[in-house]
């Protein structure tokens, strides 16, 4: 049996777009253009398993869509579809039971490999680890992923990732399943910065390591795919952050 594909977006070209790309690739395909179609179409058919739901449309944002989604048809796996994507919406979308985003404007390939991404996902236990739990209680978001590639952190992938201090690895799962481990090298210079920052106080490895995520994120984001040569350079940071984690290490 087919699997089944709801499309949510005010746009009638990227509705007609995706769906055409969707149902070259055997998927059965319906679509709503607003919120409140899509919560018509849910409440009398609630068995769709991926919807694409965009985030900017007039009436109904995506988020307010999703919360009813995942109230109506839990089992759906929610994509969400944004040109305006940021850390803040991501979390937010995140803890509602989103499981992806796909930047607008988007490819074929990118579409299809959201789609199987989150039907690979479905395929998966839903077995919620002590790691898993911690975080959400903390408040910290989890794994997330981008344009059909998720980052795995060494807690998902349990395995040790060797590194040197100046080095951050992790691995990443492409829509079809196969792993690919991307390092990511903090430049001298953004060293120097930071130690010029914090009065040459160590700052936390956390610190690095959510800024080099955060690095790899947005490059997969902007170029839907991994570095081809599975290396990147980290040659900048987030000065609001830095202040913030160097304000943390004075209070220690």
């Amino acid at each position: 049996m087919s699997k089944r594909v709801l499309i949510i977006d005010d746009e009638e070209n990227i509705r007609q777009m995706t769906r055409l790309t969707l149902e070259t690739a055997g998927y059965e395909v319906a679509e709503a253009g607003s919120g409140t179609e899509a919560l018509a179409i849910l409440e009398s058919d609630a068995r769709w398993d991926v919807v694409l739901l965009d985030q900017k449309m007039p009436g109904m944002v995506g988020t307010d869509v999703l919360r009813r989604i995942k109230v109506m048809s839990p089992q759906s796996h929610v994509i969400m579809m944004t040109a305006f994507a940021s850390v803040e919406l991501a979390v937010e979308a995140m803890k509602l039971g989103a499981t992806d985003f796909v930047r607008k404007p988007m490819t074929p390939e990118i579409v299809r490999n959201a789609v199987a991404a989150a039907l690979a996902k479905a395929s998966e236990p839903q077995v919620a680890t002590v790691d898993e739990t911690n975080r959400r209680t903390s408040g910290q978001y989890g794994t997330m992923t981008m344009n059909g590639f998720t980052i795995l952190r060494a807690s998902d992938v349990r395995v040790a990732l060797p590194q040197k201090p100046n080095e951050r690895r992790f691995i990443v799962r492409r829509p079809d399943g196969r792993e690919q481990e991307v390092l990511i090298e903090i430049a001298d210079e953004v060293l120097s910065a930071v130690e010029g920052v914090t009065n040459r106080l160590p700052v936390r490895k956390a610190f690095w390591t959510e800024q080099a995520e955060r690095f790899l994120s947005d490059f997969i984001w902007n170029d839907g795919s991994v570095p081809a040569q599975g290396k990147l350079t980290l040659r900048g940071v987030d000065r609001e952050e830095l202040e913030k984690a160097a304000q943390k290490e004075t209070e220690i």
